[in-house]
């Protein structure tokens, strides 16, 4: 009895292993796989910042700029009407 314990030990540590290797493979091509990504998405972002200064073509930047503007403009017309409501309520 304690040789099929000791069998199934053993096989227990060594499944445990196998499948420490195999998520470290994975792991690995994971990692490489993102960072290579990393680089050529970095590089496709260069080269549209690029091309959108060229062309005159607006940035995300610049769109949440214009987004964050819009916004503001929209604040200010609602709480200008509010107050005009306000007014004409009063009268």
């Amino acid at each position: 009895m304690r040789a099929e314990a000791a069998i199934k030990a053993i096989f227990g540590v060594l499944s445990l292993l196998i499948v420490l290797a195999v998520v470290g493979v994975l792991a690995k091509t994971q990692m490489h796989a993102a960072h290579s990504g990393l680089v050529a998405r970095s590089g496709e972002a260069a080269s549209q910042a690029a091309s959108a200064a060229e062309f005159g073509t607006p940035t995300a930047a610049d769109q949440a700029r214009d987004l964050e503007q819009k916004a503001r403009d929209d604040v200010t017309r609602a709480l200008q009407q509010g107050a005009e409501r306000n007014e004409n309520a009063e009268r």
